[in-house]
């Protein structure tokens, strides 16, 4: 399959009703599910190359998190977080009617895939976290708020890819064609002309109110988290990755499901999963 299914569920929040986009790739009465979410400031396209290397085996549903891509905005910036995000995936998952899946989870999305995975009962036969843990280096928070949200007009895809390139060094090298692959779905026509990138400003809104103390009470719940973890775990690294340190990356190997770790040398934060090398330590963990 060259190219994917678009679907929408409706998910509950404490503002109402909002739909939230998924893509669909494999044949869809495949039980084996395997859920990809995407980073904070990305989109459910981000997977096309994983999809399509595993899609033969599995049924892959790559969501768009509300705020992103084909999903809808929501009018109080106060509902772009974690908890909020882990509901609508419980929903999602409803909507799927299987039993348990396997979750690919880049960074947000790995913390998304951790909340879920710790909850009693969870769905969430085995777990990749890409690029992050429950310590996030809040440098590496105070660069990404640096850009996050602003409202950036480019004359066109060019312009705008070569700005995400800029900014995204940590993703690793990439050929002309794999960067276009992954910047042209995260712009659409700007009202004016040219073209803007394609989520709410506001998803900075949380993230700009996040200090030091806050950023470490969220750190010792999300050790508590993955402490309850009883799901195999795989932790991928970026080897120069200013997110997620090496200090924290061994403690992960260390304690909860002792996640095996894989570090990518000549990459950041984060990994994209093009790389064939890159999938195929996804494929051979999921095996």
């Amino acid at each position: 399959m060259s190219e994917p299914r678009l679907h929408h569920v409706q998910c509950l929040s404490p503002a109402g009703l909002h739909r939230m986009a998924y893509w669909e790739w494999g044949e869809r009465g495949n039980p084996r599910v395997l859920v990809c979410v995407h980073g904070l400031s990305r989109q459910g396209r981000d997977f096309d190359a994983l999809a399509r290397a595993l899609s033969g085996r599995y049924r892959v549903i790559c969501p768009d998190v509300m705020g992103r891509g084909e999903s809808d905005w929501r009018p109080d910036p106060a509902l772009y977080q974690v908890p909020v995000y882990v509901s609508d995936m419980v929903s999602l998952l409803a909507r799927l009617d299987v039993a348990q899946v396997d979750w690919v989870g880049t960074s947000m999305g790995g913390l998304i895939g951790l909340g879920l995975a710790s909850l009693p009962g969870s769905p969430i036969a085995r777990l990749v976290l890409n690029d992050v843990g429950p310590a996030i280096e809040y440098a590496a928070l105070q660069r990404i708020g640096s850009y996050l949200g602003r409202r950036m007009q480019f004359a066109d895809l060019a312009e705008g890819a070569a700005h995400l390139r800029e900014i995204s060094t940590g993703f690793g090298p990439h050929s002309e064609a794999e960067w276009l692959a992954l910047s042209r779905l995260m712009f659409r026509p700007a009202p004016q002309g040219g073209v803007r990138l394609h989520y709410d400003p506001a998803i900075a809104a949380p993230f700009a109110a996040l200090t030091p103390e806050l950023a470490a009470a969220g750190e010792a719940a999300l050790w508590r988290a993955y402490e309850a973890l009883r799901c195999p775990t795989l932790l991928l690294r970026g080897a120069q990755s200013d997110l997620l340190s090496r200090a924290t990356a061994e403690a992960m190997t260390q304690r909860g499901p002792r996640a095996v770790l894989e570090e990518l040398p000549g990459v950041g934060h984060a990994p994209t999963l093009v790389a064939p090398e890159q999938i195929e330590l996804v494929r051979h963990f999921l095996k």
